[in-house]
């Protein structure tokens, strides 16, 4: 971390430390040993990256370790589990995106309730993806890809990073959108998917800018629409998937949450905490290298926006007849 960022962190801990003192004393004794960051997914994937993107600020902020710990499986239901199931004491936080409130529909008999057992604490960043086909699809644009499908029914099959994934519920609306009939392909993880779009055994899938701008750029792929509700910086060639279909809308978020009955005040103190990092130069520059955008709430906010997602997703699913089964 460069100096200047590293002194603008260091500065803002002792700011925090003293608007801290002034609260409950629950609160002027936290943190007292090392705080852990639950990531329910696989290494490498969006929120892992910015789970450990947040763990050397936050430690300069608090004063204390950030370990990033990854727990997989069950569509991130087991590393979620843990978090709900673990004391509420601020050390331990969860971090989650809007797989997570598809899962409030996709999987009705998980051993939690998101908005019951666990509870907002900070919003992280928001980013797009883009729709890319295999070279050997004779489709030039989304508008082509659509006909094509209609053309040859149930033949087109694309890629996902597993079942009830942003990547998987993204792909599902298009479908359900263009009126198309296609096969659902996930994979453990997006490397996979990636693997196999670039292989053309898939025909095409919907990832992150950054990470398939590469392969777009080297022939490997042939990207046709970014999911944005305006054309993408790091795509600018590109249109929006809109464009053609009115009202389509396809982000990735991630977030902190913290289980239920963690103190206000230390979920406070976390929300500022999160926010302070958001706000640094370093920050904002390296979220574009990545196609994403700081996306700072209050906790309170965030609860709004993570109820209002969640009913979202529920109308997408039911609508677009998703199921992960």
């Amino acid at each position: 971390m460069p100096r200047t960022t590293r002194r603008t962190f260091v500065g803002g801990a002792a700011a925090l430390g003293a608007v801290v003192m002034t609260g409950p004393a629950r609160a002027q004794a936290w943190p007292t040993r090392p705080v852990k960051i639950i990531v329910p997914f696989g290494l490498g994937g969006s929120a892992d990256v910015m789970a450990r993107y947040l763990a050397e600020p936050l430690r300069e902020i608090l004063g204390q370790p950030v370990i990033v710990e990854n727990r997989p499986g069950a569509g991130a239901v087991i590393g979620t589990d843990a978090v709900a199931k673990s004391e509420p004491d601020g050390y331990t936080l969860l971090m989650m995106s809007n797989t997570h409130t598809a899962n409030e529909t996709l999987l009705p008999n998980r051993p939690y309730q998101l908005l019951r057992d666990l509870v907002p604490v900070a919003s992280c960043n928001i980013a797009y993806n883009v729709l890319v086909v295999h070279p050997s699809v004779p489709a030039k644009s989304l508008a082509e890809l659509i006909a094509y499908a209609k053309a040859n029914p149930g033949k087109l099959n694309y890629a996902s990073s597993g079942p009830g994934t942003p990547y998987h519920i993204v792909g599902e609306i298009f479908r359900a959108m263009a009126g198309i009939e296609v096969q659902h392909v996930p994979f453990r993880g997006s490397d996979g998917a990636r693997n196999a779009i670039v292989a053309g055994q898939v025909q095409y899938m919907f990832d992150a800018i950054p990470t398939m701008r590469a392969q777009i750029n080297s022939s490997n792929v042939r990207g046709l629409a970014t999911t944005g509700p305006k054309r993408d910086v790091l795509l600018p060639d590109l249109p929006t998937v809109a464009e053609t279909l009115a009202g389509f809308d396809g982000p990735i978020w991630l977030g902190l949450m913290a289980a239920a009955k963690t103190p206000p005040e230390l979920v406070a103190r976390i929300n500022t905490a999160v926010n302070q990092v958001l706000a640094a130069s370093a920050t904002r520059e390296w979220m574009e290298k990545l196609g994403s955008q700081p996306m700072p709430m209050s906790a309170q906010d965030f609860a709004v926006f993570m109820a209002r997602d969640v009913e979202t997703q529920r109308k997408w699913i039911t609508e677009a007849k998703i199921s992960v089964n």
